[in-house]
């Protein structure tokens, strides 16, 4: 599944250290505004205990974790709308993108230097904003003057789009994110054809230092409140804390670092985790000697799309999909003891998937 999301904000405030530690791609980290001028490209593996308590019960020769994409852009800066910096190729490149995680810089080192010169999380949000909201603005009104001419036609069809249009418009002329717009289904049709940056799916991902990885900060703090009203998840992450932990070679090595930290697990681990969320993407499994295998699909996935994901001969031929809830599968431990036991539904076309399904396909072609 090519879903991915896009890591933004301004130069230096920790991107492509988190990138690093995401993927282990080892992408250029620099002290300097715009060491990223091309996308950084990266497949993480969703982390995902229940595929590890699958194996432990199953024992197959492999384990397959599902992936995300994830995509590392240039920073930002004032102007960016106007083809400021590498403002064009930012926001081409977000354009690409199902949602945004977007990096605030939360902490204080004057080793590392800010583009705008201080320490403002809040202020460095409202500069993306704005440039995302001045680009959605020029991208709806080159649209509204071809319905404008449409519409002088008196078609129906036309004279609606056109009023939808214009209350995009009005919206984003009150510096308000699209995401943040209510409309009906058939103005959501034009709304999604255009596109627009600020109608992305959001999380807020707020760089800290080590102290205040748990409880956030001074810096923090004001942030939240300034997204309160957005509907949008915030969490707390140190880069330098995760680029550490990357380094380590062994699984051991890590906890142990985490536990001296007084963590319980790596904060990329509630990023991804966050990231899929963001997505609505939910996890389906296979389960047998060969292979314990994790599948991505979106939630409200029916179970030939689901099987479709294998391979398109399964979603093509699809006759059927033999159905062990998770928690079953664990509590007697095997496919055999839980039909057996009752616990194996056999689901038709209609089946809608839920998160941590177990599932054999029957199909013909």
């Amino acid at each position: 599944m090519a879903l991915k999301c896009g890591i933004v904000g301004l130069p230096n405030v920790g991107k492509s250290t988190l990138f690093n530690a995401l993927t282990s791609g080892k992408a250029l980290a620099a002290n300097y505004p715009f060491a990223t001028k091309d996308p950084n490209v990266g497949m993480i593996h969703v982390p995902d205990t229940r595929m590890d308590q699958l194996a432990a019960l199953v024992n197959p020769q492999k384990t397959i974790p599902t992936t995300i994409e994830i995509v590392d852009i240039a920073g930002l800066i004032k102007g960016a709308s106007q083809g400021e910096g590498l403002g064009n190729q930012f926001l081409a490149n977000i354009r690409e993108v199902d949602a945004i995680v977007h990096v605030v810089r939360c902490f204080e080192n004057e080793n590392v230097v800010h583009v705008d010169g201080s320490v403002d999380p809040v202020r460095d949000k409202e500069i993306i904003d704005t440039e995302l909201i001045l680009k959605d603005i020029d991208t709806v009104e080159k649209r509204l003057e071809k319905l404008k001419k449409a519409a002088k036609t008196a078609e129906k069809e036309a004279v609606r789009k056109l009023g939808t249009a214009e209350k995009i418009l009005a919206h984003l002329n009150e510096e308000q994110p699209a995401r943040k717009l209510e409309l009906d289904e058939d103005e959501m049709a034009l709304f999604n054809e255009m596109q627009l940056l600020t109608a992305k799916p959001i999380l807020y991902v707020c760089n800290v230092d080590e102290d205040s990885v748990k409880d956030g900060n001074e810096h923090t703090k004001r942030f939240v409140e300034a997204v309160a009203g957005e509907n949008a998840e915030t969490i707390y992450i140190s880069a330098g804390i995760e680029a550490d932990i990357a380094e380590l070679d062994t699984k051991e090595e890590r906890l142990e670092f985490l536990e001296d930290m007084g963590l319980t697990e790596p904060g990329v681990n509630k990023l991804i985790q966050a990231c899929y969320k963001l997505l609505n993407l939910i996890t389906y499994f296979t389960a047998g000697e060969k292979e314990v295998r994790a599948w991505t699909i979106i939630n409200g996935t029916k179970a030939p799309g689901a099987a479709g994901v294998i391979h398109t001969d399964f979603e093509k031929g699809f006759i059927r999909a033999e159905v062990i809830k998770y928690a079953d599968f664990v509590e007697y431990k095997s496919e055999s003891a839980a039909r057996d036991a009752g616990k194996q539904g056999i689901e038709g076309k209609e089946y809608v998937v839920t998160d941590g399904d177990v599932m054999h396909f029957r199909f013909n072609v």
